[in-house]
């Protein structure tokens, strides 16, 4: 069946499953949640165009996939996904985000006192941000979901974005991790802007709170400078996976690096890691060099590289030579003797990233 006779519904379904083939996973559980997540857009034919131009994907589909790998050598497959409303809007979208996780937490029983904490900060009748709430569902071997909830800290403006983030962290009894990613992650004025804030909703002790941020202009050894608030990492991974992936790159001056830190509630002094996620689209002519460079990260941390191309070669309906954007990041994991990377891979629903010219 081609595309334009399918709904944004039954492709995101069939790409699911054969991810889920991919890495092991049992293939019952996950169409079923993300058919549920996707609400009203799961039934819309893909020969019409979205809905509603959702930031999720370059070309308005609002999901995303990504492959984890973990030192243990695990895999994990997971989707960031923007909920819409039936008629969206930005207001709208924030109510049928805060109704959906409501069903969420009764269905699957999460943790929500930490969202009960933070929530109205991160709450508006005029959101300002291109979205307000977004999930991430991680599967496990059995297909059993676990769930983190983002929050867009430019919701009430640009402006209100790091006291936005100051807030949410006092709320959350971590002012201390505050202070540190006011050190460490807002170096550069003006530069170094908050973009997510996120929590786990599961309810296990390494349950995480994790801030993302975006670093504009920026130099491998910024990434760097950055990677250092995780004690006992070791932050020259960092310039070796910004020249693997972008070799000859000395300022990231398209998309944007973005840097991440997690903090878990027992130790709120420093965070448990650092993540560095590299928008690789923007940094190749094609795919195929995207691949090839994926490849060669994933050799270089002893990680299988089939993975890479069992998981493309299961989204791909096009050359990967056509243009860049079925890998859109890369990211990179480091924690004190551990490391790991994801890589995001889009549906391409509405067609992907342009190609260049």
């Amino acid at each position: 069946m081609s595309r334009v006779d399918t709904t944004l519904g039954e492709l995101a379904k069939r790409q699911l499953q054969d991810l889920c083939d991919v890495l092991g996973i049992d293939r019952m559980t996950p169409p079923q949640v993300l058919g549920e997540l996707l609400g009203p857009v799961a039934a819309r034919p893909l020969r019409e165009p979205p809905l509603w131009p959702s930031g999720v994907a370059d070309d308005a589909t609002p999901l995303e996939f990504s492959v984890q790998f973990e030192g243990c050598g695990a895999h994990r497959l997971r989707i960031h996904l923007e909920r819409l409303a039936e008629q969206p809007s930005p207001a709208a979208n924030l109510r049928a985000a805060k109704d959906f996780t409501e069903k969420l937490a009764e269905r699957y029983d999460l943790a929500v006192e930490r969202l009960h904490a933070v929530q109205d900060i991160f709450t508006s009748d005029d959101p300002q941000s291109w979205f307000s709430w977004a999930f991430s569902l991680i599967f496990d071997e059995s297909g059993n979901p676990s769930f983190k909830l983002y929050f867009n800290t430019d919701m009430h403006g640009t402006g209100a974005a790091r006291q936005v983030v100051t807030d949410a962290f006092e709320r959350l009894g971590m002012s201390s991790a505050a202070e540190l990613v006011n050190s460490y992650a807002f170096r550069r004025e003006g530069q170094d802007l908050p973009t997510f804030f996120a929590i786990d909703l599961d309810r296990s002790a390494q349950a995480r709170v994790k801030l993302y941020f975006r670093q504009l202009n920026a130099r491998p050894s910024d990434a760097e400078h950055t990677a250092a608030a995780v004690p006992g990492i070791d932050s020259n991974a960092v310039r070796e996976f910004c020249s693997t992936l972008a070799p000859g790159t000395e300022l990231f001056n398209g998309r944007p690096l973005i840097s991440s830190y997690s903090f878990v509630e027992e130790d709120p002094e420093k965070p448990t890691n650092y993540s560095l996620y590299l928008p690789v689209r923007d940094y190749v002519p094609h795919d195929v060099v995207a691949r090839e460079r994926a490849a060669e990260h994933l050799r270089h941390l002893g990680f299988d590289r089939t993975v890479l191309d069992r998981s493309l070669d299961a989204l791909a309906d096009r050359p990967l030579d056509a243009r860049a954007g079925l890998l859109a990041h890369v990211s990179l994991r480091l924690a004190p003797n551990r490391v790991g990377t994801s890589l995001y891979l889009s549906s391409e629903a509405y067609g992907g990233t342009p190609a260049k010219a």
